[in-house]
């Protein structure tokens, strides 16, 4: 018995240099767990053209949001670790670990990380009906009138809805969370008037700020947006410290091959690093974020424990 065990992790040990020789050899799924029209869709397709390019294989992308990103995350999590169906992740899945009891995986158990693909700011923004001209007075009119403001998310634990209560915790405001199944439902709302407002991320919002199809109010960084640079910042508009962003990344089953996962991140490294991909995402306000996959696990590792922290402080339940 203690012969056959031995036999087989020598020919694992001898089968993994040659799995990621030949990987990949079929198509790879990148499953994001969010609506379409999303920036998390939207980097994801643009990922998988880049690596369907580096690999000449095909990488295809496929939705399946729900649950705020449970469905499709748990989809991942029990899929065969062997780098051929991948999980495009935000931060959303770091929220959800102190947000959502019960789940069906565990994020640093169940999944390896591979590689962070980019970072953007947030804005706030207001549908124009609304007479508020600056943040401040935003703040004035919501601290005297509670949960009459509404605001818009792209669902529950999603970088959008914490966004909207860090700044509830911070301005010392109550303003209403409309959840929505994906960000497209809730922009179109916003701009509809069915809710007063959202933060969105900069990426996609900017081109309706500067049509004044919304009113911008702010931005989450601690510095100015370079393609929205006449909004204040939220900290120096009216909310002191207040940041918060959107990041993406990409990780796969547990179990995948470590061969396979350095070769996916170097891949990744390489398309962060091209020139014109740079160019094309400072252009969108977006930030590449690059990292090895274990400076990748202590990064997800540390914005579990930072949300974990606001859950607990904010006393923020699941709606």
């Amino acid at each position: 018995m203690k012969l056959t065990k031995f036999l087989i992790f020598c020919w694992i040990g001898l089968a993994l240099p040659a799995l990621a020789q030949n990987y990949p050899n079929k198509p790879v799924k990148i499953i994001v767990p969010f609506a379409a029209g999303g920036p998390a869709d939207n980097y994801a397709r643009f990922i998988a053209l880049r690596l369907q390019d580096e690999f000449k294989t095909p990488f295809i992308v496929e939705d399946k949001p729900g649950a705020g990103a449970i469905i499709g995350t748990d989809f991942v999590a029990k899929s065969t670790p062997d780098g051929y169906t991948l999980l495009l992740m935000s931060n959303t899945q770091t929220v959800n670990e102190s947000l959502v009891d019960n789940k069906p995986f565990s994020l640093m158990k169940d999944f390896v990380a591979i590689a962070p693909i980019n970072y953007s700011d947030l804005v706030l923004v207001i549908n124009p009906s609304l007479q508020f001209k600056n943040l401040g007075e935003l703040i004035q009119y919501a601290k005297a009138h509670p949960n009459e403001l509404t605001y818009a998310s792209s669902g529950t634990g999603t970088p959008y809805h914490f966004a909207g209560e860090l700044f509830n915790s911070m301005a010392g405001v109550k303003i209403l969370h409309v959840p929505y199944k994906g960000s497209s439902g809730a922009r179109t709302d916003v701009l509809g008037g069915q809710v007063n407002m959202m933060f969105d991320a900069v990426t996609t919002m900017s081109e309706y700020v500067k049509s004044s199809q919304v009113r911008a109010m702010g931005t989450s960084g601690l510095a100015r947006s370079s393609i929205l640079p006449g909004v204040p910042t939220i900290a120096e508009a009216g909310v002191p410290k207040f940041e918060t962003s959107i990041w993406l990344g990409l990780i796969a089953p547990a179990g995948t091959p470590k061969e396979v996962v350095d070769l996916l991140n170097k891949a990744i490294v390489r398309i962060q690093r091209n020139p014109e991909v740079v160019e094309l995402w400072a252009k969108q306000g977006a930030t590449p974020l690059i990292m090895t996959p274990t400076a990748f696990t202590n990064y997800l590792n540390a914005d579990i424990q930072k949300w974990a922290n606001i859950v607990k402080t904010a006393g923020i339940k699941l709606q």
